[in-house]
């Protein structure tokens, strides 16, 4: 049998990792050994679009890379239960099919196009054209596979310690359409990069550093004036320590009756996951803090151990209250007050990113020139630093970032 249609039987019959099939470029591949019986000018279709799509992903001078990392990243029953070191415990029938898909992905990443086009059925039709078609290299497979004896093995290590699907290609996720999404270009600001507020901060390090090491852990609101950090204090934690099995799902507070759905796909995952709730705040009016009270403490249905929140707000007690919710009309108005004070309270850890005074903004907007490499006299950059802030309406954090920007492009 040829060994591109041997290729395209290989390919038809993937069952453990079928998945793989539906990415881009591994889809393109087989429609391209699809059209090795077909006529001439479908098949330099196929052939023009695969090409096209490997050049778009980087891999035209490396197809065994681009086709085997697609394994890595595949969710299916083998590398769930290895990602939750229970492949032990898998059928040997289901084992036995793993081997089988490694050894025909093997064989596919090796195919070359010059194999392709001696073999196509018209190849003598095409005649010089054949020339004309784009070559690309087979290149190495992924390191999983270098020794076709531990490849099985290695892959259960990998997706041991890196996880299976996309919680093991991407680390920033958000709820949406009742799904868990990614975010495919995150914020990629580090802790180093913030300046000031160490001890508040220095908090919520310690608590997700405890979380991550299996340590009983709390919730976390992180309140204070605009431009402080606080968003930016969750997102550096994420960078930071992603590395080592964190993940994070921004939920919007308007999708909080949907946590339930979000933490059943995530429970039994061998990750460590903050959901992140950004500006949160309610109206007295808005009725949805009960579903956030019910979440954080209260809820028949138990967060998951491995699940912490994390929440941002510009205050300190989440649901605006005026005086007028003191002096209406309601009997129990002393009950009312309370129930809508509470929920800050649930959250086990409450930081205070207050605004800082002029020595703290002063000292920030120092240590961003100095990281910027920005030389200018220390006077005259505080001097120009303040009068910033005056017009902008305020010091904090985000307003010296700002100053610093705008020092780099005069």
């Amino acid at each position: 049998m040829d060994r591109t249609k041997e290729a395209l039987l290989l390919m038809s019959s993937l069952s453990i990792y079928r998945g793989i099939l539906n990415r881009t470029v591994v889809k393109a591949y087989y429609k391209l050994l699809l059209a090795f019986d077909k006529d001439i000018f479908e098949f330099c279709r196929a052939w023009g679009e695969f090409f096209s799509v490997l050049c778009d992903k980087g891999c035209s001078d490396n197809l065994a890379k681009c086709i085997t990392e697609t394994v890595l990243f595949d969710e299916n029953a083998f590398s769930r239960a290895s990602a939750a070191g229970e492949q032990g415990r898998l059928p040997s029938t289901v084992l036995d099919a793993v081997r089988k898909d490694i050894g025909a992905i093997r064989k596919l990443s090796s195919l070359s196009p010059e194999i392709i086009l001696d073999e196509y059925k018209y190849r003598d039709e095409l005649g010089l054209e054949a020339e004309n078609l784009p070559r690309w290299k087979c290149g190495q497979p992924v390191s999983e596979f270098s020794d076709e004896d531990k490849t099985m093995e290695r892959l259960a290590e990998f997706y041991l310690k890196n996880g299976c699907g996309i919680f093991a290609r991407y680390k920033a996720f958000i709820w949406r359409e009742r799904d868990i999404q990614p975010v495919i270009h995150p914020d990629s600001i580090r802790l180093s990069s913030l300046k000031g507020y160490d001890t508040p901060r220095g908090i919520v390090v310690n608590n997700t550093v405890a979380f991550l090491k299996g340590i009983e852990s709390n919730n976390c609101l992180l309140y204070g004036d605009r431009g402080t950090g606080k968003s930016s204090t969750v997102k550096a934690i994420l960078n930071e320590y992603c590395k080592d099995g964190l993940r994070m799902v921004e939920m919007p507070k308007e999708r909080l009756s949907e946590f339930p759905l979000l933490v059943d796909k995530i429970a039994s995952l061998p990750f460590r996951f903050v959901i992140f709730i950004d500006d949160l705040s309610f109206s007295g009016e808005d009725k949805s803090y009960a579903e956030l009270k019910a979440v954080l403490e209260g809820s028949l249905a138990a967060r998951p151990e491995n699940t912490l929140i994390y929440a941002t707000s510009n205050r300190r007690h989440i649901i605006k209250e005026t005086f007028s919710d003191r002096d209406g009309d309601d009997m129990h108005r002393n009950d009312t007050i309370q129930e809508m004070m509470s929920l800050s309270d649930r959250f086990g850890i409450t930081v205070n990113f207050s605004k800082p005074d002029k020595e703290q903004y002063l000292e920030i907007v120092r240590s961003l020139a100095e990281e910027s490499d920005i030389e200018m006299d220390t006077d005259e950059l505080c001097a120009k630093a303040e009068k910033w802030a005056i017009q902008k309406g305020g010091r904090s954090p985000r307003v010296a970032k700002q100053f610093i920007r705008q020092l780099s492009i005069e």
